[in-house]
């Protein structure tokens, strides 16, 4: 009975020695007697018992590995406290196991390192304004140094830059004054462009308005000249149907009636206007004032002789 549970435990010893099974994103390093040996995938991977065994089980997942926090002295000797986190991958187990005693802690203090140097040649301001500049050289320094551990550093971000309390308050007094000065530029800019608005709008309406006027100016004028040239004509066009009527039969005669006419008239207003009886001393007074009115109306229509 007793060499049947001894037996019985050999067995159970022997399977668990000779089976296993290796979990995915997992990569374990074979020894076979103290040597590497091997790197078992994932799935079901078989060994020699008390001849292999594994001696190293690596992930191969993305590992994110906090930096402790440290000071760091920038170009312009001011002390920066500065924290970040490295993610890295495992790549190469059989130089994961055996490239370093413990690639962790080389990664952390290469880290470490590599930040205080690339920020020493940086003033304060700039180690703001350039944190992509600062994760680049450091991921591109720590995976250079990695590969012989067999780890691939993927990135590096600074998770918080910390300067001392009385920069922190010359800084905020600075971006104050700063921000302040971008107001009043601000208010002074818009003022000058509502100036030039202003003045841009009076001048358009003074051109505008003088446009106005010298355009009425021509219209006036060019409506009197018009206005002359119509009269002028139908005056001409008047004295011309007066001369064709003159020489016309009868058109004497008729011009001595008309002139005739007048003369009466004009008597009758003399006598109309003054308390005086205005009569002419000799009736042929009349008919001289006749034949002279004739004889200028006669000279004023060419081709025709008294």
């Amino acid at each position: 009975m007793e060499v049947a549970i001894v037996l019985l435990i050999i067995a159970i010893v022997f399977v668990w020695r000779t089976f296993k099974i290796v979990p995915q994103q997992n990569a374990w390093v074979v020894e076979r007697l103290g040597k590497f040996d091997r790197v078992l995938t994932p799935g079901l991977k078989f060994l020699i018992p008390f001849i292999e065994r594994v001696a190293y089980r690596h992930s191969l997942k993305e590992v994110p590995l906090d930096v402790p926090s440290q000071v760091c002295i920038t170009k312009d000797n001011t002390q920066l406290q500065v924290d970040g986190i490295i993610y890295f991958q495992v790549t190469d187990p059989m130089r994961a196991s055996y490239g370093s005693s413990n690639y962790v802690v080389a990664i952390t203090q290469l880290a470490q390192t590599l930040l205080r140097s690339v920020i020493g040649k940086m003033e304060l301001d700039k180690t703001f304004e350039e944190r992509d500049a600062i994760n680049a050289q450091v991921v591109s320094a720590l995976d250079e140094a990695a590969a012989n551990w067999g780890v691939k550093v993927l990135r590096y971000e600074i998770k918080d830059l910390t300067p001392p309390a009385e920069i922190l308050r010359s800084m905020q007094a600075q971006i104050t004054a700063e921000r302040e000065k971008r107001a009043l530029i601000a208010a002074s800019e818009g003022r000058r462009q509502e100036q030039i608005n202003l003045a841009e709008g009076e001048r358009a309406a003074a051109i505008a308005k003088s446009e106005g006027d010298k355009q009425a100016e021509i219209n006036t004028a060019q409506g009197q000249a018009a206005a002359i040239v119509a009269v002028a004509e139908a005056t001409a066009d008047a004295i011309r149907k007066v001369a064709e009527a003159i020489r016309a039969p009868g058109g004497e005669q008729a011009v001595q009636l008309k002139v005739a006419e007048k003369a009466v008239d004009a008597y009758a207003q003399l006598a109309q206007k003054n308390n005086t009886m205005i009569v002419p001393g000799n009736m042929t007074e009349v008919s001289a004032l006749i034949g002279s009115a004739m004889a200028l109306i006669k000279g004023a229509a060419p081709g025709k002789q008294p």
